[in-house]
């Protein structure tokens, strides 16, 4: 028993040569609301950097950051060889091809680069942010769902998808998967963390959860995602996405530990 593959167009609309995605609407829907969201977490704690207008001014920060690193991560984790081969299909970003990992990186990257400049602290800013994260992931994997792309691997489970192009197999519809745990789990958690004061108030303690919680559920997830077809696994049953999230894990817990030691200290 499986579950048909929905038929949906993976292009949204057309106007003349003009075509749009879904996949192009689910980063413009992600960078948007999370903007939107990231104003509306801060007019409910005025008293603390950053204020509305730095984030404003943040917005083109993160764009660059979540499409450079995005890009960039792609290639270098999961087709290395395009910089030898091919190195301007690099910047061909409408090609498709995006690393969360890399654009998660050339964010980070943006956050320093960004909180130096405007002498705003770090920890306080990636608060923030690291809380709307997880929108622009759920409909990201939403449209990964859509383009029947990353699909899991082969099931018996009755909600099997068979994804056109992933052969006759009822598969785990893993993108779904990292809908639901990366993208409203993980917002509601990070969500109930900011809002409370106590938690607000040890700054580095939403963005600590937010990389431990992604690594984690990434990590999990995974045992039901198929290895890219270049790659395969890594290590016996380990795959890229999985290397690729233990250090998110490691770095959060470390930014933890920090926040409730030297936080709590802070605030008596």
């Amino acid at each position: 028993m499986s579950l048909p593959f929905p038929e949906i167009d993976p292009i949204a609309f057309s106007i003349g040569p003009l075509v749009v995605r879904w996949y192009a609407l689910a980063y413009l829907a992600g960078i948007l609301g999370g903007w939107r969201y990231a104003l509306w977490l801060k007019r409910r704690d005025k008293t603390q950097p950053p204020s509305e207008a730095k984030l404003d001014d943040f917005l083109p920060w993160a764009i660059l950051g979540i499409i450079l690193g995005g890009r960039l991560g792609y290639v270098l984790f999961y087709q290395p060889a395009l910089i030898v081969h091919d190195p301007l299909a690099v910047l061909q970003v409408w090609q498709g091809g995006m690393s969360f990992h890399g654009g998660a990186l050339g964010v980070i990257i943006a956050l320093f680069g960004y909180a130096f400049i405007q002498r705003i602290p770090l920890l306080r800013l990636t608060d923030v942010v690291c809380a709307v994260v997880p929108i622009g992931l759920f409909f990201g994997r939403i449209a990964n769902f859509i383009n029947g792309e990353l699909w899991g691997r082969v099931t018996t489970q009755p909600w099997g998808v068979v994804f056109p192009m992933a052969g006759p197999d009822p598969r785990h519809p893993s993108q779904l998967y990292e809908a639901i745990l990366e993208g409203l789990v993980l917002f509601l958690i990070l969500m109930a963390l900011y809002l409370w004061s106590k938690t607000r108030n040890l700054p580095g303690t939403v963005t600590g959860t937010f990389l431990a919680g992604y690594g984690i559920f990434r990590i999990f997830i995974e045992q039901f995602r198929e290895p890219d077809a270049h790659l395969g696994f890594i290590f016996g049953s380990i795959s890229m996405g999985q290397i690729l999230s233990l250090p998110m894990v490691i770095v959060g817990l470390g930014a933890i530990i920090y926040a409730l030691t030297f936080g709590r200290k802070k605030h008596g």
